[in-house]
């Protein structure tokens, strides 16, 4: 099947969630292979109408297999096949180029490991109506977390509070990877210069939507923590992500105190 024939098919019998046209929801896998034929079916279950891509990069347990065979046997799911592993951000931004090639209008980020319940995708979607890009929160009243550990959580907690102090941006949760985009607002990012991966990916396109006066909103989730496989978070991560976070922050601030200072003096009073 040609890539946007799913599409077109879709969309012929009226399958569209509202007007803002087909949902892809991209999922990228680095071994995934005992969690991704169940995340799928539970999206395709949760929300009939979208589409799913696995992004995946070249993961040796076979992921990559098991999402074609899949892939084969629903004309709603494609695979976007990687070279190799370069990082949660470099697979979304292929996702995200991959779906505006192919005509989707609604573009949303999910975890393979069950951590982001599709069953609540269709409280993103329904929000997205008056928005321009909704993330699933953690940390705003009727979200929660279950299972985690509580270093983990003060670590997410923690990195949540200090982007929005360093960035000045009116968000609780910022590093949730969680997303519904309209593709008017990916199109409206500047996508070609963004090189953060992980916690600071999420937080630099959650700062540029802000900065760029688009209209973003927060819906509680429940998150869940991974039953099976290996959580990809690391300590480089976390150390890309305080670095870029408080470099763009010293930028900003330096932005400012120039710009004041470039402004022309009052007038004196008559």
């Amino acid at each position: 099947m040609n890539d946007g024939d799913g599409i077109r098919e879709a969309e012929a019998s009226g399958k569209r969630f509202g007007p803002l046209g087909t949902a892809l929801v991209i999922i990228p896998t680095y071994n995934e292979a005992e969690n991704i034929k169940a995340i799928v079916g539970r999206v395709r279950s949760a929300v009939p109408e979208a589409h799913v891509l696995v992004a995946d990069d070249n993961s040796p347990d076979g992921t990559g297999k098991l999402a074609d065979e899949l892939a084969a046997e629903d004309d709603h799911v494609q695979v976007l096949h990687r070279k190799g592993k370069e990082g949660l951000g470099a697979a979304y931004l292929a996702g995200f180029r991959w779906g505006l090639d192919n005509g989707y209008g609604v573009l949303v980020e999910m975890d393979a490991d069950g951590s982001h319940r599709p069953e609540e995708l269709p409280r993103l979607l329904t929000a997205l109506k008056s928005a321009d890009l909704v993330l699933g929160s953690r940390w705003v009243p009727g979200g929660r977390v279950v299972n985690w550990p509580k270093s983990r959580e003060f670590i997410s907690r923690g990195g949540s509070l200090y982007s929005r102090v360093a960035l000045d941006l009116p968000l609780r949760d910022i590093t949730g990877g969680y997303r519904a985009f309209r593709r008017e607002t990916l199109e409206g990012l500047g996508l070609d210069d963004v090189a953060s991966q992980g916690y600071c990916f999420q937080v630099d396109l959650a700062r540029r939507s802000v900065k760029a006066g688009y209209h973003v909103i927060e819906v509680p989730i429940t998150f869940v923590e991974r039953e099976l496989g290996d959580s990809k978070m690391s300590r480089d991560i976390l150390v890309e992500a305080l670095w870029r976070v408080t470099t763009w922050g010293a930028q900003e601030r330096a932005g400012k105190l120039l710009g004041r200072a470039k402004r022309p003096p009052l007038p004196p009073r008559s």
